[in-house]
């Protein structure tokens, strides 16, 4: 089969084994891959796959089931041919590829390959971070930075569709534009606005912000902590702005605040399973009605992988890029 392979940070299609499924696992033919900002680090050398994982880049996909294991076929949750999704530990910029079968979900129904390869990992991911380490509530407000980012266009039309209201941000107000689409409440121009301030500003109308999914960090956490609800939880996901902050301990302190750190990729499959069957519970239907979309800039052939991850270091898309698989 075709996989794309990392060669002096370039990704080259080569030719790979094809694998076969274990007892436990599905062999998926895959059709589209979503790409994330961890496939950047990943073709840098710094975030390589959890060990059994392929060594090539890929967070989720979607398919179809080619065939599968003993325990997986045994389990009952899918069968040969279904439409599939899958998250996985690396290796989806490939033509097939083995997963554990607690970690592939139906397709939600009317989703073509490219919009259900964008759900996986973003959609796990802003669940995680929302609901289970940020206590996300209906009427709770999330500041969830980043507007224009992939992860973003999904969280935040997540957020809004399980009650809360949503603040985020962006560069400028072109992009603010842009991203009106979303259903954010607040859209701050961190280019011309303070963004510490406006967070103060809402909180002082009785909009304090109950939890943040944070990929930015850096100096605007700091600043911005103190202005949260009693008992509100910061999140921690990545730190694009800076790996420094300054924090100051008495609000910390006294409205018993929580700084969290997360990584959707550290944890167990028993742990992603349970949060992949919360999302088909959960989520799936709030797609299928139509209250949340998934978004895409662009979709491009697995051949054209380089300028797929071109777009997302230049930071051009609103939405997700997605690799097409023949």
């Amino acid at each position: 089969m075709k996989a794309v392979l990392v060669k002096d940070q370039r990704l080259v299609l080569s030719e790979v084994e094809t694998p076969a499924p274990k007892e436990n696992e599905i062999l998926i033919k895959v059709k589209a891959v979503g790409l994330n900002r961890a496939d950047l680090l990943q073709r840098k050398g710094t975030y390589p796959s959890p060990k059994g994982w392929p060594e090539w880049p890929g967070l989720e996909v979607a398919g179809v089931v080619d065939s599968m294991g003993k325990e997986a076929e045994k389990s009952g949750k899918f069968k040969v041919g279904d439409k599939v999704c899958a998250l996985v530990g690396g290796g989806g910029y490939a033509q097939y590829i083995c997963v554990p079968f607690g970690m592939v979900m139906p397709i939600p129904k009317n989703l073509s390959f490219e919009e259900a390869a964008t759900l996986p990992e973003a959609y796990a991911t802003s669940y995680l971070n929302l609901f289970w380490e940020g206590h996300l509530k209906e009427g709770g407000t999330a500041f969830i930075p980043a507007g224009a980012s992939g992860l973003a266009s999904v969280a935040i039309p997540m957020a809004k569709a399980f009650g809360a209201r949503v603040i985020t941000s962006v560069l400028s107000d072109e992009i603010r534009e842009k991203i009106k689409p979303l259903g954010a409440d607040v859209i701050i121009n961190s280019t011309t606005e303070d963004v510490a301030a406006v967070l103060k500003k809402e909180e002082e109308d009785g909009h304090p912000v109950n939890m943040s999914m944070d990929c930015l960090s850096g100096e605007t956490l700091g600043k911005s902590m103190p202005y949260m609800a009693e008992g509100g939880y910061w999140v921690v996901i990545s730190t694009l702005a800076g790996i420094e902050t300054n924090i100051l301990l008495r609000p910390l302190l006294t409205k018993g605040l929580h700084l969290v750190g997360s990584m959707l990729r550290k944890r167990s499959n028993e742990e992603k399973a349970q949060l992949l069957s919360e999302l088909v519970e959960k989520v799936w239907p709030k797609i299928e009605e139509g209250k949340m979309k998934p978004s895409i800039y662009k979709v491009l052939p697995l051949s054209e992988a380089n300028e797929a991850q071109d777009i997302l270091e230049r930071g051009e898309n609103i939405g997700k890029v997605v690799l097409k698989v023949d």
